[in-house]
């Protein structure tokens, strides 16, 4: 495994470990040259389903843009990292479950939706205000009062 900050290709494996539901194998390696430590994730390679944009486009399921836009929305709340890997492995796993060739985006971010509201629901009232594109305050509102209910 090549190291990420030197591009060395001497990599030791210093400590593996299996998820809890072993999904996958998380390993915790250290560069043979600059000594600097990173984490790799091994897991089995999946075929997903395309996901149709609103205006008919057709992109390759993302995992690391599906991360960035749930960090974004956590950004500065109380939400582990592991929290999110969580989230996000049962997104791809419904994802699977479908058994679908193409998935509208629409239905990915209620799914995305769904998991924030457990996570954190201003993290939840973030993601919803932008994926559903409030106008105006009263639009806030309903969301905000829907969630305290």
């Amino acid at each position: 495994m090549k190291c990420p900050f030197c591009n060395h290709l001497d990599t030791q494996v210093m400590e593996t470990r299996v998820s809890e539901d072993g999904d996958f194998v998380r390993r915790r390696r250290q560069c043979g040259a600059c000594e600097k430590r990173f984490t790799t994730y091994e897991r089995p390679e999946v075929s997903f389903p395309a996901i149709v944009k609103k205006d008919g486009r057709r992109i390759e399921f993302d995992r690391s843009k599906l991360r960035s836009s749930m960090n974004l929305a956590l950004r500065k709340r109380p939400v582990s990292t592991e929290q999110v890997d969580g989230a996000i492995e049962r997104i791809e796993e419904k994802l699977i479950n479908l058994a679908q060739r193409e998935v509208p985006s629409h239905r990915l971010g209620e799914m995305v939706m769904r998991e924030l509201k457990k996570l954190d629901k201003v993290a939840y009232v973030r993601f919803a205000s932008v994926y559903r594109s409030f106008e105006d305050i009263d639009d806030f509102k309903t969301l905000v009062d829907e969630v305290r209910k």
